[in-house]
């Protein structure tokens, strides 16, 4: 006859410690985790991509021509914001002359951030990587931004009032 012994093993340090447990905990593995985090960052890379590219090819001179302000209101150097082509998109106007006026997005081509004139420095600057634009172009002169500013097309009609141009779709 043999004496039959259920041999018990000792409980393990990290059971002693942590005695808890889930009715699920066997439902997700590292590897299943892993997975997850991988398709996660994809897909935000993706969409990143997806938004770089969108931001590229869209132009900002659309829009059904209207009239912005009159002349006589823009003092020469200073600026003008207003919305162009709709509501969401800010846009920024500076008289350089008595004659001669430059309309472009106030969105910085880098990372979309709010561009401001500067008179004393004759260019447009981008406070949040300090991305510097041409006054009368919008052409990068000096930063990250790899574009220049999207140009508005603007006129002094014979009335006094400064129009948006545009190109209706």
């Amino acid at each position: 006859m043999t004496d039959e012994r259920v041999t018990q093993l000792p409980t393990p340090v990290w059971r002693r410690d942590f005695p808890y447990e889930a009715a699920s905990e066997e439902e997700v593995t590292r590897r299943e985790f892993a997975r997850y985090l991988v398709l996660g960052a994809g897909t935000i890379a993706v969409a990143n991509v997806g938004i770089a590219v969108w931001t590229q090819l869209r132009t900002i001179n659309t829009g059904e021509p209207r009239a912005l302000v009159a002349l006589t209101d823009v003092a020469i150097g200073e600026p003008f914001l207003f919305r162009y082509p709709n509501k969401n998109d800010p846009a920024i106007l500076v008289r350089l002359a008595d004659r001669e006026v430059v309309a472009f997005s106030q969105k910085c081509t880098h990372l979309g951030c709010v561009v401001y004139f500067e008179a004393g420095q004759d260019r447009w600057h981008c406070p949040c990587h300090e991305g510097n634009f041409e006054a009368r172009t919008g052409r990068v002169i000096s930063g990250p931004p790899t574009r220049p500013l999207g140009r508005i097309d603007v006129e002094i009609r014979d009335d006094g009032q400064i129009w948006a141009l545009g190109k209706p779709q």
